[in-house]
C-alpha cells in the first residue's frame, strides 16, 4: 500500500518550507492540491518549478467558495460531497502509490486537508508534515514580537459577528485576525470600538513577492483573501541598561 503525505507549505515563500516537505514534493509522482475553479491555486503556485516532469497532478476544485453563505445548508452539503468524493479518490490511489497533498501554512491549523483526514483516517496510512502557519510569516513581516511576557494571544475569524469580535478584542493582549477579505470593514469597526485600531497592522500576502504591510488605519476597506490583521501585545519588556 501507499501513503497519503500532506505537506505543510508554510506561509507562501518556498524558502520557508521545511526540508522534509521539500524532499517529499520533489520526489512525488502523484500530487493533489485544493484550488478555486479555473485558477492555479496558491498551494500549486508555491511549488511551481519543484515538481518532477512526469508528475500526475490532481487539482481538487472547490464546488463553491463565496458564492453562497458558508453557514447555509446548501454550502455545507456541497462541501461535504466534495470532500467525500476526493477522500474516496485519494484512498483508491493510495492503494498502490504514495500521494502528496499540498496544504498552505500548517495542515493542522485551519487546513482544508483536515476534512479529508477525518474521512481517510483508519482507511489508509497518513503522514502530516508540519509547516509554518501563515500568521507567523505575517508577524515576522511587521518586524515586531507578537507577544511577550504574560501576553495572551487570541486568533479570531473575521467571519464572526462584530459584537463577538469586539468582545474578544477587549479581552486579549495580542490579536491575530484571519479570513479578513470582504470582512475588513467589520474588523475595522470592531477594533475601533475596542480602542485597538491605532495598534493594528494589515499584512497582505505575507512572505510572497507581492507582500504589503501597512497600518490598518491607513488602508481602504478592501484586501485580498491572503491577508491578516495583527495587534501586537504589550507584555513585559526587559530593557537594556546601555
Amino acid at each position: 500500500m501507499g501513503c497519503i503525505i500532506c505537506c505543510g507549505l508554510g506561509p507562501g515563500d518556498p524558502g520557508l518550507m521545511s526540508v522534509r516537505a521539500d524532499r517529499e514534493i520533489r520526489a512525488a509522482t502523484h500530487v493533489a492540491y485544493f484550488r478555486k475553479k479555473d485558477q492555479l491555486g496558491q498551494a500549486r503556485r508555491i511549488v511551481d518549478g519543484m515538481l518532477a516532469e512526469d508528475v500526475r497532478e490532481y487539482p481538487m476544485e472547490y464546488p463553491v467558495t463565496t458564492e453562497i453563505a458558508f453557514d447555509s445548508s446548501d454550502y455545507v452539503g456541497l462541501l461535504a460531497s466534495f470532500y467525500d468524493e476526493w477522500a474516496e479518490r485519494l484512498a483508491q490511489l493510495a492503494k498502490t502509490t504514495n500521494v502528496v497533498v499540498l496544504c498552505e501554512g500548517d495542515p493542522y491549523f485551519y487546513g482544508s486537508f483536515m476534512h479529508l483526514h477525518a474521512r481517510l483516517k483508519g482507511r489508509v496510512a497518513i503522514e502530516v508534515i508540519a509547516g509554518i502557519p501563515g500568521m507567523v510569516g505575517c508577524w515576522n513581516a511587521v518586524g515586531q514580537p507578537i507577544a511577550l511576557g504574560d501576553d495572551v494571544t487570541t486568533v479570531l475569524m473575521a467571519t464572526l459577528p462584530q459584537h463577538e469580535l469586539e468582545r474578544r478584542m477587549r479581552n486579549s493582549d495580542a490579536l491575530v485576525i484571519m479570513k479578513t477579505g470582504r470582512n475588513l470593514a467589520k474588523v475595522r469597526r470592531a477594533l475601533n470600538a475596542a480602542s485597538r485600531l491605532d495598534d493594528a497592522w494589515l499584512v497582505e500576502r505575507g512572505t510572497m513577492p507581492t507582500q504589503r504591510v501597512a497600518r490598518l488605519r491607513d488602508v481602504d476597506d478592501e484586501c485580498p483573501y491572503f491577508a491578516v490583521v495583527l495587534v501586537h501585545g504589550r507584555g513585559r519588556r526587559i530593557e537594556t541598561d546601555a
